[in-house]
């Protein structure tokens, strides 16, 4: 089970930090990822990080902003979203996957095998 935190409102330019606490299954064996909805857009891939930690993808849209890390003590992968903008307005998921960490299959939603329930992100101008 995933289970993602930390969603709300924010001013344009603020910051959020979303959080994923993952049960029932070896976290470490899971490539983890982000991605987000909104009424205006279909899914689209924010960012991936590998089982170790040690390597991450973003899109372009947020890259240099957003932040991706996990914990696997924890159990727990992370989104720190700084310098937030009215379109990343979303309701973000997280999403696990046992396969490789391979980009372009990462930034793909079909690759991914588990996933949360959501949680909000609203950017206001």
């Amino acid at each position: 089970q995933l289970v993602e935190s930390g969603g709300g409102l924010v001013q344009a330019g603020g910051s959020l930090r979303l959080s994923c606490a993952a049960s029932g299954r070896t976290f470490s064996d899971y490539t983890m990822g982000w991605f987000r909805q909104s009424p205006v857009k279909d899914r689209e891939f924010v960012t991936a990080i590998s089982r170790s930690g040690y390597m991450t993808y973003y899109a372009d849209s947020v890259k240099g902003r957003f932040t991706i890390s996990r914990d696997n003590a924890k159990n727990t992968v992370y989104l720190q979203m700084n310098n937030l903008k009215p379109e990343d307005t979303a309701v973000y998921y997280c999403a696990g996957d046992r396969g490789p960490f391979v980009d372009p299959y990462v930034r793909r939603g079909s690759h991914y095998d588990y996933w949360g329930q959501g949680t909000q992100v609203t950017v206001s101008s």
